[in-house]
């Protein structure tokens, strides 16, 4: 196994949800780099089964990309926060949903090549209706549907958000 030794770090940025700082790296033959990296606390994203097995799923305008994206919920944890607390925070914030049972389904690093961000997966059942309680800068619209469709949409090329293709095809292993 290679191991790095850091030998100075800076940071260039910090924002509301990430922060970029460069590292100056001492690799295991001796040479210098260094390591632009993204911190990012980490997030928690839903695949919410209804009982009749349709999946709720999110669409919603996304910037960096330029256009709007059908996605599991999800969300970033907050400061101290847990990934089931914060689970259940954006399913019911974003769908309007709670839940009676809540699963860890998958753990995933999303770039370890630049950032820090986890994501948890976890599978929502025993869905109740309440309300949607979306933050300001949101602008969701809940689509329901079979969750054999959506996979199809996968498949076609019509659902491409990462988390989304990885929270889905690992639901069936739980069903």
């Amino acid at each position: 196994m290679n191991m790095e030794h850091c030998t100075s770090s800076s940071r260039l940025y910090e924002g509301r949800i990430l922060n970029l700082r460069v590292d100056h790296v001492t690799l295991e033959n001796g040479r210098g780099t260094t390591r632009e990296i993204v911190e990012h606390r980490g997030a928690a994203a839903i695949v919410p089964l209804l009982d009749n097995g349709d999946v709720i799923l999110v669409r919603q305008y996304r910037y960096a990309v330029g256009s709007d994206l059908l996605e599991v919920p999800a969300g970033t944890l907050e400061t101290g926060e847990n990934p089931e607390s914060c689970a259940k925070r954006e399913l019911e914030e974003e769908t309007g949903y709670k839940c009676g049972e809540l699963v860890k389904i998958l753990e995933c690093v999303v770039a370890p090549g630049y950032g820090t961000e986890r994501i948890h997966f976890y599978l929502a059942r025993g869905l109740t209706k309440t309300e949607a309680k979306t933050e300001e800068d949101e602008r969701i619209n809940v689509e329901i549907m079979p969750l054999k469709s959506a996979l199809a949409m996968v498949r076609r090329g019509d659902i491409r958000d990462a988390k989304t293709v990885c929270g889905l095809f690992r639901v069936l292993d739980f069903l």
